[in-house]
């Protein structure tokens, strides 16, 4: 990287609005064939947003694009609303081709584009069109595992066409007349649990197992869109959000043949009032399924019989303040080696008893044969599993929480191997034969680069990306520096600093905080993600030092450190902060007369907190789509972190931004899309209504076409200019 002082003197706003980020546009959806012999994935060669779907065979080095959307593919306008939403759940800037799978056993591909599906089996051979959708917007399009069957869900109903093309078959039937759904996941799942899936197929493609959504119970909450010049249904949505506290959708879990027939509904407990977390299939030919009851501290996994639909319990996990849902469940499909004695119906399971997530090993009947992994360290994802060698494959945080690497360990115990050495984040993809692996790694000094490698000792193989971004030469981007500090109660915090160009001086600087916060989320780490955060890299470049600090509540420190803000939000994390701000300037680095915070959603909420809560240490805020007050946010998110509105009121009070605005003396900047479906823009209302109340001035930015993640460029153009504008006017000169 260059040095400092050859920084240009300032890094250009619109760079800040551009996607993808700057070294940012490496391939993506990386998958092996079937039969291992291709790497396909999703690429822009001109490095834009528009992807095409590419092939790359391993034993010739060759690169072959294999499919490009007729006539561009599909922009932010000509999407349908059903698709925009599936984005906004998915948090997908990506346009044309933008989802793609292969079948679990057989070279058969499905690409679902703009209403249509296409399937193919080789990238010498064009993709052929299976279904049109005439006008009627066809989701969640899978291959069965056999390839020889497409599923998909059209107006609320599940249905299969043969791969080689035919009538479609309709399995389920109803939903529409009843307000419901087949085959999708509801709001909640797909925005909270990472739950996108609403049916699944069956190992042996005979069967579907689908989810029944029933919302009709839940008040329809409509939001309008104001920017529009034509009045009438287009100018509205109606979405049945479950507000904190309040009714959540009713599920059902049924089964039902690919040849169709009536289903058969799995008998998920007693309880109603649950959340369906995660659905499977064991190899023996039963379903599995994870029922969370309502306050979240308490999850099941539970096996069900086809025929009878009834349940058995193979283990319960329950938790003092919430349950972390996960992806970490394997299922053996053939008896185990020593030291088990062939053991047969096997599984792997993760879970945060000992405060941080670990790898388990259970017999059929749910009981425990082994603790896999254990120690003061995460267990980030199961990448997978070799069931003849013995090894079991896994992303983890054990050198560093600031890192990601994958490591194997042996199914009769012994210390995890590294198995990625280069500092820094990787995602990995395994072959199915466990033989090689797909390694996307970058740092904060390091774009993303894509290498394949050998799984046995991580020795590469090939290099299938490392391309150099033409505009990162011209922006000399500096990596910012990684530092650790102590909170007021010893708490070791990381925290990283961009500092200004060498002709700002040594400091103390006019500061600003880039904040999320939040839990589930971290955003200090050696990634090339936190370099490439443009308005930083922008506002560094003014003569600003940007600070982000991982406080109590973040991701990836296990459960203790995140838990602490149970029932009381919007305190330690603002604490935290403070610690921070007062560690900045204790070095020298940070003029506490001019310190501002900045932040989106979660990150919205801190800034408005840190600015009304701690208004001796922020200055000037920007809230962009904050959460006011959590009774006005979703249950599942919400209820995990604070209960209900009515077992904790007192809690609710006092982490609402509403109860602290006769604090407000700094300045503060509201930043809200009118058709935000996800933090409504009824939460900046509310805030807007006190701040008149309590007659304090605040400024105000509204975007009447956007929604949660703002998608037009000029939009977003604009929003970084008035937020560079407020920033500078209010923090970047000293008042005397």
């Amino acid at each position: 990287m260059a040095d400092p002082s050859d920084t240009p003197q300032e890094i250009p706003l619109e760079e800040a609005a551009k996607y993808p980020l700057p070294g940012m546009a490496a391939p993506g959806g990386l998958a092996f064939s079937p039969d291992d012999r291709l790497i396909t994935y999703l690429y822009s060669p001109e490095g834009s947003l528009a992807r095409r779907l590419y092939a790359f065979d391993p034993q010739r080095g060759e690169h072959r694009l294999w499919f490009a959307p007729p006539e561009g593919g599909d922009t932010e306008d000509s999407l349908t609303l059903e698709e925009k939403l599936r984005r906004e759940r998915m948090r997908q800037l990506e346009l044309g081709v933008t989802q793609y799978a292969w079948a679990a056993q057989a070279n058969h591909l499905l690409l679902p584009l703009q209403g249509n599906l296409y399937a193919g089996t080789a990238p010498d051979q064009p993709l052929r069109r299976l279904l049109e959708g005439q006008g009627k917007p066809v989701l969640e399009a899978r291959l069965s595992p056999d390839g020889e069957w497409a599923a998909y869900v059209q107006e609320a109903e599940l249905y299969v066409l043969p791969f080689t093309g035919g009538q479609p078959r309709q399995l389920t039937y109803g939903a529409r007349q009843a307000g419901k759904t087949h085959g999708l996941a509801e709001y909640i799942a797909a925005e909270e649990m990472q739950r996108h899936q609403g049916y699944w197929w069956s190992p042996d493609s005979a069967w579907i197992a689908f989810t029944e959504v029933d919302e009709g119970h839940i008040p329809v909450y409509r939001i309008v869109h104001q920017g529009k010049a034509e009045t009438g249904a287009g100018a509205q949505e109606d979405h049945r959000y479950p507000f904190a506290g309040q009714a959540n959708a009713r599920l059902r879990l049924g089964v039902v043949s690919v040849m169709g027939g009536e289903p058969v509904w799995m008998d998920l407990g007693p309880e109603e009032d649950i959340y369906l977390a995660r659905v499977g299939w064991l190899p023996d030919g039963r379903l599995w399924a994870q029922v969370q009851n309502r306050t979240q501290t308490q999850l099941d996994l539970l096996a069900c019989d086809l025929r009878t639909g009834q349940a058995t319990r193979l283990l319960r996990e329950t938790s003092g303040v919430w349950i972390n849902l996960h992806d970490i469940f394997y299922a053996f499909k053939r008896p185990l080696g020593p030291p088990y004695q062939g053991r047969e119906g096997c599984f792997l399971w993760a879970c945060e008893r000992s405060g941080y997530r670990h790898l388990y090993l259970y017999n059929r009947q749910g009981e425990l044969l082994r603790q896999l992994t254990g120690g003061e360290w995460m267990v980030d994802a199961l990448a997978g599993v070799d069931e003849a060698g013995g090894q079991v494959y896994f992303t983890a945080t054990r050198h560093d929480p600031r890192q990601c690497h994958l490591y194997a360990i042996s199914l009769a115990g012994g210390e995890p191997l590294r198995l990625t050495q280069a500092a820094g984040t990787h995602s990995v993809v395994l072959d199915h034969a466990c033989q090689r692996f797909i390694d996307t790694h970058h740092s904060l000094g390091q774009p993303p680069v894509v290498t394949l490698r050998a799984l046995q000792d991580g020795a590469r193989l090939a290099r299938l990306y490392d391309e150099i971004d033409p505009r990162l030469p011209a922006l000399r981007l500096e990596p910012p520096e990684m530092v650790s500090l102590a909170n007021r109660h010893g708490t070791l915090l990381y925290g990283a600093i961009y500092r200004p160009p060498a002709q700002f001086g040594p400091g103390p600087h006019p500061t600003l905080v880039f904040t999320y916060g939040g839990p589930h989320a971290q955003m200090v780490a050696d990634s090339w993600l936190v370099t490439v955060r443009m308005r930083a890299q922008h506002l560094r470049s003014l003569g600003f030092l940007v600070f982000t600090l991982d406080n109590r509540g973040s991701a990836r420190r296990g459960l203790d450190f995140e838990a602490a803000i149970w029932h009381d939000m919007g305190h330690l994390e603002v604490e935290d902060q403070v610690d921070g701000v007062r560690w900045l300037v204790a070095q020298g680095l940070a003029d506490p007369a001019r310190v501002g915070i900045y932040g989106w959603s979660y990150g919205g909420y801190m800034a408005a907190m840190c600015l009304l809560r701690a208004p001796e240490t922020f200055k000037a805020a920007v809230a962009g789509a904050p959460v006011s007050s959590w009774d006005g946010y979703d249950t599942h998110y919400t209820e995990r972190y604070m209960g209900t509105p009515q077992s904790n009121p007192e809690g609710y009070r006092a982490s609402s931004v509403l109860s602290y605005v006769d604090n407000l003396c700094g300045k503060l900047l509201l930043v809200h899309g009118l058709i935000d479906e996800n933090v409504h823009f009824r939460h900046t209302a509310r805030l807007v209504n006190a701040l008149i109340a309590a007659r304090k001035t605040y400024d105000l930015l509204l975007f009447p076409d956007e929604r949660h993640t703002p998608r037009h460029l000029k939009d977003r153009v604009y929003m970084e200019e008035r937020i560079r504008d407020f920033l500078v006017e209010h923090l970047m000169y000293s008042e005397d």
